[in-house]
């Protein structure tokens, strides 16, 4: 296996731990307004998250500065490419930051409401986008032979592609409760694993159309088999959350957006990004990978870098990994 493969392969791993990471993140967000009933619960599903919400960004800060520095083509053509969504999605991260931060800042309801709707905001429009641009990158943009867009900024706005982000959002919706159900307790956990339970067949729906779609254009037997599993990890994480085994309902999630990265990078290579003008503009891992001593100096980077990040991000979740709920929060304390 080449190093070029080898860094496809890194880079596929990052944008599957951000999906599955930020996604019952998002999830949580979004779903502040629809759960929660008074503002003590609202504080429980915001400490939920609390501690590990920025860690799991940083998986998409690692995912595009791999691709900057391991396939500079790639990066410049997709990001510059779908550059509007790509705004979007920082302006939307930078405001739920904010908003987690600033939430508990003054005791006043309304300020705290005004905040909650731009974590909310922040959490619908962020994975939308998201969802957006790893759908362009696997379905392609129209690209001409200097691998340069052409068309608008709104080139990367297709059903196909929009169908991505709808999938991304609707795993994050059910993904979000399922944590819930996990971190939380009392009426707060009924409430969610119920949702997780009754929605799940419906998120599932724009999920199979998706990869419906990238299996017919360009998958193999093998991204076939990906699919497969994935479809069969969502029956099994229905049926856990059913008997009420939340922890294994959200692992069998895990599967199913773990397969379903296996079916978009897999019928992506040996691709990076395709054109959908003509399979000769195209590009490729070969064509738009660095040299090969950057990429091996990328290598013993990750090799020490790594691990080191991974087991501290593990310690992180193994620290805050007991269940919450409302007799857990104190007053409210704020100048």
């Amino acid at each position: 296996m080449t190093l070029e493969t080898v860094w496809f392969v890194v880079i596929a791993f990052f944008w599957l731990g951000y999906l599955f990471l930020e996604g019952f993140d998002f999830g949580v967000g979004m779903l502040l307004p629809v759960l929660a009933r008074d503002n003590t619960e609202r504080r429980v599903m915001v400490n939920t998250i609390g501690p590990v919400w920025d860690g799991n960004e940083v998986w998409l800060i690692v995912a595009g500065g791999a691709m900057f520095a391991a396939f500079p083509a790639w990066y410049a053509g997709l990001f510059s490419a779908a550059y509007l969504p790509l705004l979007i999605v920082l302006l939307a991260l930078i405001g739920r930051g904010v908003a987690f931060e600033y939430r508990g800042k003054v005791d006043s309801e309304r300020w705290r409401r005004t905040w909650d709707r731009v974590i909310m905001i922040g959490s619908w429009v962020a994975p939308l986008g998201v969802g957006l641009i790893l759908a362009t990158t696997v379905l392609g943009l129209p690209l001409d032979a200097e691998g340069n867009r052409v068309g608008s900024a709104f080139a990367a706005f297709r059903w196909d592609t929009l169908l991505g982000a709808v999938a991304v959002v609707a795993f994050a919706i059910t993904h979000g409760a399922a944590f819930l159900a996990l971190k939380t307790s009392g009426d707060l956990r009924e409430r969610a694993r119920t949702l997780a339970l009754r929605f799940l067949p419906i998120a599932m729906l724009p999920i199979v159309g998706f990869l419906s779609v990238v299996q017919w254009r360009s998958g193999t037997l093998w991204t076939l088999l990906a699919f497969g599993i994935s479809a069969l990890a969502a029956v099994v994480a229905w049926l856990r959350l059913r008997a009420d085994r939340d922890g294994q309902a959200f692992a069998a999630l895990g599967v199913v957006i773990a397969g379903a990265a296996v079916v978009m990078f897999g019928a992506l290579f040996p691709n990076v990004l395709p054109s959908t003008l003509d399979a000769a503009n195209t590009l490729t891992i070969a064509g738009a990978a660095s040299s090969p001593y950057t990429l091996t100096v990328m290598s013993w980077v990750a090799v020490f870098g790594a691990p080191a990040v991974l087991i501290y991000q593990g310690w992180t979740y193994w620290v805050f990994r007991k269940r919450i709920g409302t007799q857990h929060i104190p007053a409210v304390h704020a100048p």
